[in-house]
């Protein structure tokens, strides 16, 4: 599906407290559920976020099916489907292979839009050198990765989140790629979309 570059016609209020993000350390030692915040800490813009093509919304209501932002968000994308990812050591099978799963490395060829419905959670992704923001995400928080940005994602010390994810099509249509690969035709036009635009 063609990602348009142009921001969906819907509300852009969230505000720091209810979205923060940072750049992370590079310790391999630190618990991956942890912060990892640098020393000191670097905190990340949500302008910056929108420079890498990271959207993020505020969305409250229980009844997000009928909930007007929503709806518009999904309509600009063309989304018609969503699954529900109910991320607890009780309810998922497998638990811990699947929180690894999460964490490893990959894009997808199309966007990804998630909104968390309870719990709180980290969604990490590469800025335009290769380094790695974390993206605290929590009850009532929408987000949009392009299509070609390297991500990966994980719980927090909480270790639960629900969320909705919506697609273009059915859940076994969503195709993931795990980095690196440079030559996908997705990562190069996000990089001629979005890093080639930053470095000018």
């Amino acid at each position: 599906m063609k990602r348009s570059m142009e921001t969906p016609p819907c509300s852009q209020d969230v505000k720091e407290e209810i979205v923060e993000a940072w750049y992370m350390n590079d310790s391999e030692k630190e618990d991956y559920r942890l912060p990892r915040h640098c020393e000191p800490k670097e905190f990340v813009s949500l302008e910056k976020l929108q420079e890498l093509g990271v959207l993020t919304w505020s969305v409250h209501g229980d009844d997000y099916e009928n909930e007007e932002d929503v709806k518009q968000i999904r309509e600009s994308e063309g989304y018609s489907h969503s699954f529900m990812v109910d991320i607890h050591p009780e309810r998922m099978p497998n638990f811990e292979l699947m929180v690894k799963r999460f964490f490893l490395e990959h894009l997808h060829p199309h966007p990804e839009i998630s909104y968390c419905i309870q719990g709180t959670g980290y969604h990490d992704v590469r800025d335009e050198n290769d380094r790695w923001i974390r993206i605290a995400v929590k009850e009532g928080v929408m987000i949009l990765l392009p299509a070609g940005i390297y991500h990966r994602f994980t719980l927090d010390t909480n270790n639960y989140l629900k969320a909705v994810l919506f697609s273009a099509g059915p859940p076994a249509e969503f195709s993931t790629y795990e980095g690196p690969c440079e030559d996908l035709p997705a990562r190069k036009l996000y990089v001629e979309a979005f890093h080639k635009a930053m470095r000018r």
